[in-house]
């Protein structure tokens, strides 16, 4: 696919439309038996920046309609649990957001735009958590399902390869997010996106029991690593990081003796894997890696601000909500708040500080509520090695990159999800 679309870009638009056709046509056709529509959601959000970047989307937020659909469908066949209320509170809280923006936002923005812009990500986590929050599935379907959500962002990596094959130039640009190094996309979702792809790649290493497959899987997560890194963005990749130590901190205090050495075993030859990687692209930027993540410039001076920015952003959002504390400024009006206060035209970041502006006092007990069911859900279950990493990666995502894609809604979601291992359900007759 990576090599199709790079040589006729605009094949990309046909696939990303064969794509959907091809699994509404499977989801269907299987009645949702193996929750098929949650292996189309992870497909498709793992391939709506890959498809964005190459010009395939029929208008900005298709990956995240795409992703609603399909769990829609998924639950007119397999339902929702009768749990799932909170969710349901969720989603009627971003109402009133709505009604306070018709009257708050300028003449000059289009409404529809604004507040499609702005709630697409909120809606998609929760028709996300509405699908999975109690939902039983095998542990051989949900890991059919993190394949789905894999196989397009090793596309995505390719496609890389393919767009910068030499970098040499490129990584000598500077300390600052570099576009070149990202297919000319935005640095900051393609290194949301290869730190999600490095971390399934590098859990499937002790999840998948195949030395062949552990060896590709290996080869994969240096390449993936790789191209996360040399985006200059860091948000991805110490988010990456993050995550693996989680889920790798479950894991290993559920396994037996024998299984906790062969673990360190394995974490180790990953950890060489790593540094080699890193040392290959300290080498190859003169150091310039090395600044970017002590947080200096190309001149090696240390910088003030470590959020590149963000703290400012997050900071005229908390003043909104502080002025507006009942039902905030309106879905969309926080960019406006921002550019009449401060003259900086520029969407948010973080998707915390956007909810408790634009949705007041509703915003912070939406928060409340994404924050601590999936914590009790957590308590009472624990049988998902996936959950602290994937609940990580959400809360890590939303903080520096808002949900301007469906991956860190739809992850959310597969944290909820009830994981049924067949083996001890055998009934020996």
């Amino acid at each position: 696919m990576a090599y199709v679309v790079y040589a006729f870009r605009p094949a990309s638009q046909f696939l990303l439309l064969g794509v959907i056709v091809f699994f509404l046509f499977y989801v269907v056709i299987r009645g949702n038996r193996n929750n098929e529509a949650l292996m189309a959601a992870a497909y498709i959000a793992g391939a709506e920046v890959f498809f964005r970047m190459t010009g395939g989307m029929i208008f900005y937020e298709t990956g995240k309609y795409a992703v609603i659909l399909f769990l829609v469908i998924g639950m007119f066949y397999k339902g929702s649990s009768i749990k799932s209320v909170p969710f349901w509170i969720y989603l009627l809280i971003l109402i009133p957001g709505i009604v306070v923006a018709s009257q708050t936002l300028s003449y000059e923005v289009v409404f529809r735009k604004a507040v499609a812009f702005n709630l697409s990500g909120p809606v998609c986590l929760g028709v996300s958590a509405l699908y999975c929050y109690y939902k039983k599935i095998t542990a051989v379907q949900f890991n059919f399902v993190l394949l789905m959500l894999l196989l397009p962002l090793v596309s995505n990596m390719v496609y890389l390869y393919l767009y910068t094959p030499d970098l040499g130039e490129a990584l000598m640009s500077g300390t600052n997010s570099n576009y070149a190094t990202s297919g000319g996309y935005g640095p900051n979702q393609i290194s949301t996106v290869m730190g999600m792809g490095a971390l399934l790649l590098c859990t499937r290493l002790f999840v998948i029991k195949n030395r062949l497959i552990n060896i590709i899987d290996l080869v994969l997560f240096g390449l993936m690593s790789y191209r996360a890194i040399v985006t200059f963005s860091r948000g991805g990749v110490l988010t990456a990081i993050i995550c693996i130590i989680c889920f790798l901190f479950i894991l290993y205090y559920k396994q037996t003796p024998r299984e906790k050495s062969k673990t360190v075993r394995k974490l180790g030859l990953i950890s060489i894997a790593a540094f080699g990687i890193w040392l290959f692209i300290s080498v190859a930027t003169q150091g310039l890696i090395n600044y970017r993540y002590t947080n200096r410039n190309a001149a090696g001076e240390l910088e003030e601000d470590i959020t590149t920015g963000r703290t400012e952003l997050i900071v005229t959002e908390l003043q909104g909500f502080y002025y507006n504390p009942v039902v905030g400024v309106g879905v969309g009006k926080a960019k406006e708040y921002r550019e009449e206060e401060t003259g900086i035209e520029t969407a948010s970041h973080n998707e915390i500080s956007r909810l408790l502006s634009e949705h007041g006092l509703l915003g912070l007990l939406a928060i409340l509520i994404l924050i601590f069911v999936p914590l009790l859900f957590w308590l009472k279950f624990k049988n998902n090695y996936y959950f602290l990493a994937f609940v990580a990666f959400w809360f890590l995502t939303i903080n520096h990159s808002a949900m301007r894609i469906a991956l860190p809604a739809l992850v959310y979601g597969l944290a909820l999800l009830y994981i049924v291992d067949e083996k001890k359900n055998i009934i020996h007759r």
